[in-house]
């Protein structure tokens, strides 16, 4: 359907019209008719295309056309003006003899005029796409993708690009979205007429636009910075500016935008944002200029994006403290079995807070023309707490973080899972669904994960989260009873849940077996062994992992119902808890299901199982389950530096994976 707009025009003066290509004017005429006006004719020049409503009986339009109160000139454009008031139409009214009782004259100026995205996601800026202006999920949506620019270009005083109002690097250019105001006319707009691009106050928190000051070739411009390069890409719109004029460059002319993202969706944002280019008329000297043509563009931001196991690694995280050589040599081993990268966050860097995996969460942002890595701060500020902005925030690097006041355990992202890809009746999450921990819903004094960081993940859309019952762990983390790895058939992976009941059957066939005096912890100085003989006859620790199997297999329930699995989909792990305080509970010995996942290598705690033919047997178990699905165990000495202190491989671990092929706005919503 054809935009219009409605025009005044006198009789007995010419009046200068600027009309844009695609839009309609009309002229209701009996409004600017002479008085004693009974009819009308109109003329016009080659490149004016007119209609009348209601449609008049005459064949002619020069000829006399009776006038009445409905009658409306409908006046378009078919292509740009060469110069100003190239074109024209002229009016006569008539009286009720048909003699002529005035002339209303239109001098015309045809502009073409677009503000180009793109619309497509095919990473090009396509012309005037009708789709530009809103947004649509799905392979056949619609709609431009900014990201935030959260990355950090500077050589110097690093902080991310955001927390800047100006381009200081040609490479920033990357992180931003293209946006081409496009325009074909006259070598200059009639005079007072002006172009102004502009956006609401909300918006202006969201996003940021500079322009190009000169022009460019296509969007590579890959020459070196000078201290004033800046100058050459101005702030256009921002919080401080919600509308600005912008250069009407005539003839037919281009000119290149930047739109930067400043912030992720949000509970108080739904990542949509509307930038708009309006055409200002002059009205009279000293009266504000009145829009007669308007054009909008929409973005969505880029949601931060999680990677599960099942995603290549890229490069491996770990701390180096003074007492944890046993754990970095096991892991050094593994990684560079497995062909990946060993990053080691050293001492000066950690102040001792070796739980990697507790203060940050890898993921990335992406849009048709660039993406790159994310790392999600936690709220626990621990020793670690400069590791993510410090080491990781840089050139095509981003960060980002939630501020909360009052943190608990579960606030660190060992309480942060996501799963593989999955369909729930019917239902695709081709990105898989984020898993997080909480307190059940009926306790009062319960710990959960702090609100912002909660509405953070629920904002992001794409990853729906799933809620599952930690605080009856002591620490409270999902990846102390849950994990994930790959597998050739069925949905592609296997969850692992710890189960105590798993861990009595292998023990029960053990001391029938005759092996009941098989010990735990033996040869270890910093723990009393244990024979299978006594735990098995220990009726307090039976108790309490009967309690704590109750809670995993509430959770597991969850995860069935909300990822859409089978029982044939789950692995039970043969590992015991035990009680520490106020009811919560922690691993009896080194918890295997907490482990790292390196491609088909799995680094799993070992753990001082009781002996059986001079092999653990809790290992032999482990090397059962995983070997079926092709998956080679490698057990890592975390003992005394990490078990001893309520966490194991994962904990002091993170890996950066490669991002999904599969793109998220292409998601059915």
């Amino acid at each position: 359907m054809m935009h219009s707009r409605t025009l005044r025009v006198d009789y007995d003066k010419p009046t200068q019209v600027v009309c844009v290509v695609g839009y309609e004017l009309k002229v209701k005429l009996h409004r600017s008719a002479p008085p004693g006006s009974k009819f009308f004719s109109v003329k016009c020049t080659a490149n004016v295309q007119y209609s009348i409503s209601p449609p008049s009986q005459e064949t002619s339009h020069l000829s006399p056309i009776p006038l009445n109160g409905n009658s409306v000139l409908h006046i378009s454009m078919s292509r740009a003006s060469q110069y100003e008031n190239d074109n024209k139409l002229s009016i006569r009214y008539y009286g009720k003899n048909k003699d002529v009782l005035g002339r209303a004259v239109l001098h015309l100026t045809a502009l073409e005029i677009s503000l180009d995205v793109d619309a497509d996601r095919d990473g090009f800026v396509e012309k005037n796409n009708p789709n530009k202006g809103s947004w649509k999920w799905g392979p056949n949506g619609h709609g431009a993708i900014v990201l935030v620019n959260c990355d950090s270009e500077r050589s110097y005083g690093k902080k991310p690009d955001t927390e800047q109002d100006y381009i200081s690097r040609v490479s920033d250019l990357k992180d931003m979205s293209v946006m081409v105001l496009r325009t074909r006319g006259p070598a200059k707009l009639p005079e007072g007429y002006k172009l102004t691009m502009h956006i609401s106050q909300g918006d202006a928190e969201s996003v940021r636009v500079f322009r190009a000051r000169s022009s460019e070739v296509g969007n590579n411009v890959l020459y070196m910075l000078h201290n004033q390069f800046g100058k050459d890409y101005p702030l256009v719109l921002s919080s401080d500016s919600l509308s600005q004029e912008v250069p009407y460059l005539g003839g037919v002319g281009e000119m290149n935008f930047y739109v930067e993202g400043l912030r992720f969706p949000d509970k108080d944002f739904d990542g949509l944002i509307s930038i708009n280019l309006s055409l200002l008329e002059p009205i009279f000297t000293g009266l504000p200029e009145t829009p007669i043509f308007t054009d909008k563009v929409m973005f969505r931001v880029a949601p931060w994006i999680m990677t599960p196991n099942t995603l290549k690694p890229l490069e491996v995280f770990v701390c180096r403290t003074s007492d944890n050589h046993q754990f970095l040599k096991g892991m050094r081993n593994l990684v560079a079995r497995s062909g990946y990268q060993l990053k080691i966050c050293r001492e000066y860097m950690n102040r001792g807070d070796r739980w990697m995996q507790d203060e940050l969460e890898f993921g990335y942002i992406d849009a048709p023309h660039h993406r790159f890595p994310v790392v999600l701060d936690s709220p626990r500020d621990r020793g670690l707490k400069d590791f993510p902005y410090k080491e990781l925030l840089g050139p095509d690097f981003g960060y980002v973080t939630r501020v909360a006041k009052d943190v608990s355990g579960l606030d660190s992202f060992g309480n942060l899972e996501v799963s593989p890809p999955v369909t729930v009746n019917g239902k695709n999450y081709p990105l898989g669904r984020i898993i997080i921990g909480v307190a059940f819903p009926t306790a009062t004094k319960g710990r959960n994960m702090t609100k912002v960081v909660q509405d953070f993940l629920w904002a992001q859309k794409v990853q729906e989260p799933i809620a599952l019952f930690s605080d009856w762990l002591v620490v409270g983390h999902v990846d102390e009873f849950m994990s994930f790895v790959p597998a050739p058939d069925r949905k592609g992976f296997r969850l692992l849940l710890a189960s105590p009941d798993a861990a009595y059957k292998l023990f029960r066939d053990l001391q029938n077996d005759g092996h009941g005096q098989a010990k735990m912890f033996e040869g270890r100085r910093d723990e009393e062994p244990v024979t299978l003989d006594e735990i098995l006859s220990d009726r307090s620790l039976q108790a309490e992992n009967n309690y704590v199997q109750s809670c995993i297999d509430w959770n597991r329930d969850v995860l069935k119902r909300e990822l859409g699995l089978d029982d044939e989909d789950i692995i039970d792990l043969p590992i015991l808890f035990k009680f520490e305080d106020e009811y919560r509970a922690v691993a009896y010995y080194p918890d295997m299901v907490n482990m790292i996942v390196l491609g088909k290598n799995l680094g799993i705690p070992k753990p001082f199982g009781p002996k059986v033919n001079g092999r653990c047997a809790l290992e032999a178990e482990m090397c059962s389950l995983m070997e079926g699905l092709g998956l080679t165990c490698t057990f890592i000495d975390d003992f005394a530096s990490y078990h001893k202190l309520l966490g194991e491989v994962h904990c002091g671990s993170n890996v950066r994976r490669e991002p999904f092929d599969f793109k998220w706005w292409n998601l059915e919503m």
